[in-house]
């Protein structure tokens, strides 16, 4: 039984645009402490579906987009998971560092494809507060035809790897900082580490208004291709299972257009379910045209959607009222080592989630539906663990 209505697909709006109106919309950038910021606002449609709008510091460019689950949480598999969106934004980085620093580099990169393995955990029982999201290291296959010696072709693709943004949330353990608002009231959180300052408020202001583009920016290609995940799973409703000792795998494989846009086909192996097209680009002020969402507000978009995931699960297998709950996420990264040119490895600070609960539940269970959201997330699960990238090389 499919939970929630399926307002993706019932809706007359498009899932994914570039918004025409941020200034209007009333969700304001963070401030630029690092050189990169973005302000990512997710709430609950219906069911797993959600909405966000995320908004860049340094191009000041919007984004709207929707994210649902597939049959593994009874959802409607109308919109990408949100692990699609951070495997997306990851191997966009990647992109984005690689060819930047070929380039600086004088060096020619033909045939370029990468492809990239995630992997998370989830353990234990929810009834008994032992469930746990983890997350182990990632894979990146490049496979490429250049004139670089091998050592030196690996020196090259190992600094770039460094050189994303996204190194400074993998490398070393960055505990994630929240506020905690129920029925309008800020309450103290519990376990969750209390993020200082007021809570960030949602958008008030007018509706978002797609810009005008001839591309498709996400779009569904069909089942992704069967793949043996040890610890994987593939059945209906295998994610709202009490006690769970599983292995998430989504992956994806990206080239570059001849137009200079970046296409990504992400697949989710484990739990199996749909491909999903995506394209990505950087704003003007880091080389592109901006007109895909950039690889920092998909990665934004997908620690929102996953947390905002738990929450959704929780209350569904806990029986919980929550009518309605939403966030406000900050991220905030250095500029790219080659694409920025800082020369230096990406760093971040800790995520900062502002979390917007409705609910006739008392203030402790709203601090244990965050601190429970909070363990059981695969992406601060992410954050909060030291990861490498594990880099294989095959020549084309």
């Amino acid at each position: 039984m499919k939970l929630g209505e399926n307002i993706i697909a019932a809706s007359d709006t498009a899932p994914f645009f570039g918004v025409a109106n941020p200034g209007d919309v009333g969700l304001a950038p963070p401030a630029l402490r690092l050189g990169d910021a973005v302000r990512c606002w997710v709430r609950s449609l219906s069911g797993f579906q959600k909405e966000a709008l995320v908004i860049s510091a340094r191009s000041g460019l919007m984004w709207r987009l929707v994210s649902d689950e597939g049959a593994y949480l009874n959802g409607h598999d109308a919109a990408p998971c949100p692990l699609a969106f951070l495997t997306t934004g990851m191997i966009a980085s990647y992109m984005n560092e690689i060819t930047a620093l070929a380039t600086r580099e004088g060096v020619a990169l033909r045939k370029l494809r990468l492809i990239q393995d995630n992997f998370y955990t989830m353990k234990g029982s929810m009834r008994q507060r032992t469930m746990t999201g983890g997350a182990l290291p990632v894979e990146l296959e490049v496979q490429v035809d250049c004139d670089l010696q091998d050592g030196a072709l690996a020196e090259l693709l190992s600094n770039a790897v460094h050189a994303s943004p996204l190194n400074g949330l993998m490398r070393g353990k960055l505990d994630s900082l929240f506020t905690l608002t129920r029925n309008g009231v800020q309450i103290p959180t519990a376990e969750a580490k209390q993020l200082n300052g007021a809570p960030v408020p949602g958008p008030a202001g007018a509706d978002p208004v797609p810009a005008p583009t001839d591309l498709t920016l996400i779009e569904r290609l069909g089942m992704t291709p069967a793949k043996k995940v040890r610890g994987g799973t593939s059945g209906a409703a295998t994610s709202l299972t009490d006690e769970q000792d599983r292995t998430l795998n989504p992956g994806a494989i990206c080239t570059l257009r001849d137009d200079g846009i970046k296409e990504i086909e992400q697949r989710l192996y484990s739990p199996h379910g749909s491909v999903f097209r995506f394209l990505s680009e950087e704003a003007p002020v880091a080389g592109g045209q901006g007109r895909a969402p950039d690889a920092v507000s998909f990665i934004s978009a997908g620690i929102g959607f996953c947390f905002m995931t738990q929450f959704g699960r929780m209350a569904s297998m806990e029986n919980l009222d929550l009518p309605s709950y939403s966030i406000v996420q900050d991220t905030h990264f250095s500029l790219g080592g080659a694409s920025g040119g800082t020369g230096k490895a990406g760093t971040a600070d800790p995520v900062e989630t502002h979390v917007h609960l409705v609910t006739s539940e008392a203030d402790e269970v709203a601090r244990d539906m965050l601190d429970v959201s909070e363990r059981t997330c695969f992406l601060h699960a992410f954050c909060r663990t030291d990861l490498k990238t594990k880099l294989k090389i095959t020549r084309v």
